[in-house]
């Protein structure tokens, strides 16, 4: 489960302890009591009526800054909250209806940080993420948080939205509460296409990633929202003008996290290649020229450019292999509807993409071949699942790119692959490595092929028939 981080210790840690006795105890830790009791007793305090009325704007400055020691034991209790004990004394304390006042109240961006960020590492545990879940009030407040302008608010905000999301028993609570704001929306795609803060783009890309994967419907409104027609625009310019939000934004945000983050590439990614899974989701990508052309630019750019390249060792394919599959896949969607799209220039980009797909493939046999003494490695449970979870995700890309390549590979012409010949993205050991793949499922894209290259290079279609003798009869 995704915690939030340990916030740094009160430089001076010892300072203000309390002796912690016998009874005093929270569960079976060290952590007091009565201590506790006092800090949230001095939240209160905090916002309370009385701390609230009509006040100066010297004292409105004083409002937005907390108090260094009231920081510094409100974030040891952000620290404790992480232990399931004192997690579910907070809960016995009705803490989360304190936070509520806090984020309700409160003008300390500061201190409304720390209260979601002690609420996500409650919410990490199931019984408390029900009860803060289900909580109707401090549900519509922390979603009013991602209105923040506080970039440390809006982080510890979507991470506690990602622990909910990722717990099924309250999943769809939150889904329905999402939808239920059209205005998060907006906050999500000025996050996206605004931020520089890349720790809040690969969290907030997780949120969405996650609410696509899990309401399809909710993804479509999304979708729609940036298609809305502007009052002021010409009814017959409609179709041309449609502006797509969602997808610019996504691919802002994919481009600021690209050189610092490859786990956030590759959640920005998958996000779209979900949106490929519906005809909207495509259209939102293709249908406006230069968002369909920055898309193809920035993936084709990732794959012929900067993944799994021919200098990196093919055990690269392991860290890479997700999200190549979501980029591949995305890349093959478009490719798809290349007769539609004018402003795509697909002969400039066969040859580099079979190059790179048929590296991949390359890579991928190392990376299944099995060690020859691998008795000791097979001996934890843990080390099995982890191999099985690599086998899965190999094959899942696997899949993607022989149906990519072969999809390319119908539509090569005599003077492609002459050109693929001379300049060596079709030599004999690619096309065996491509034909090793594609056979039997995509056999007679492959006896197309042979058919042509047979007219180009006699030689090397021969030795091809040789290696693949199921081919020869057909050809």
């Amino acid at each position: 489960m995704d915690r939030n981080p340990s916030p740094p210790s009160p430089a001076n840690g010892d300072e203000g302890e309390e002796e912690v006795v016998g009874g005093d105890c929270i569960g079976s830790t060290v952590y007091s009591k009565h201590w506790l009791f006092g800090v949230l007793s001095g939240l209160i305090q905090v916002v309370s009526p009385e701390n609230n009325t009509s006040i100066s704007d010297d004292e409105e400055q004083q409002q937005m800054e907390l108090d260094e020691e009231m920081e510094n034991e409100i974030c040891r209790v952000w620290d404790m909250s992480m232990d399931e004990d004192v997690a579910l004394f907070l809960q016995e304390f009705n803490a989360p209806d304190i936070f509520l006042g806090v984020l309700a109240k409160s003008r300390c961006p500061r201190l409304r940080e720390i209260c979601v960020g002690i609420l996500g590492n409650m919410a990490c545990f199931q019984d408390l993420c029900m009860s803060i879940s289900t909580d109707k009030n401090l549900g519509q407040v922390l979603l009013h948080c991602l209105y923040d302008s506080d970039p440390p608010t809006l982080l510890e905000t979507s991470r506690l939205l990602l622990t909910c999301l990722s717990q099924t028993e309250v999943a769809n609570i939150w889904v329905e509460r999402i939808r239920d704001h059209p205005a998060i929306y907006d906050s999500i795609c000025f996050i996206m296409s605004s931020s520089t803060n890349v720790d809040l783009l690969v969290k907030v890309g997780e949120v969405v990633d996650k609410l696509f994967d899990l309401d399809e419907k909710l993804m479509l409104e999304w979708i729609r929202n940036g298609a809305v027609q502007p009052p002021d625009q010409p009814q017959e310019d409609s179709e041309e003008q449609q502006v797509f939000r969602i997808v610019p934004c996504v691919l802002e945000a994919a481009k600021q996290v690209r050189s610092e983050n490859l786990e956030g590439l590759d959640v920005y990614m998958h996000i779209l290649q979900l949106l490929t899974t519906v005809d909207d989701g495509i259209q939102a990508i293709v249908q406006c020229p230069s968002t369909g052309k920055d898309t193809w630019n920035l993936l084709f750019d990732l794959v012929c450019h900067e993944f799994c390249q021919s200098d990196d060792p093919p055990i690269i394919l392991q860290e890479q292999k997700t999200v190549l599959a979501s980029v591949f896949s995305v890349l093959s969607a478009i490719y798809a509807l290349q007769v539609e799209l004018e402003y795509l220039k697909i002969e400039s980009v066969d040859l580099p993409l079979i190059d790179s797909l048929i590296r991949v493939l390359q890579n991928m046999e190392h990376c299944q071949k099995k060690p020859e003494n691998s008795a000791e490695s097979n001996t934890e449970e843990t080390k099995k699942s982890d191999l099985s979870q690599d086998d899965f995700h190999l094959k899942i890309l696997k899949d993607i790119s022989c149906e990519f390549l072969s999809n390319i590979f119908q539509v090569l012409t005599k003077e492609t692959v002459a050109k693929g010949l001379k300049e060596g993205q079709l030599s004999k050991q690619k096309c065996t490595c491509a034909f090793q793949n594609l056979l039997p499922f995509y056999s007679p894209v492959v006896e197309d092929f042979l058919k042509i290259l047979h007219e180009v290079d006699k030689t090397l279609a021969g030795d091809l028939e040789e290696s693949f003798p199921s081919l020869k009869v057909q050809t």
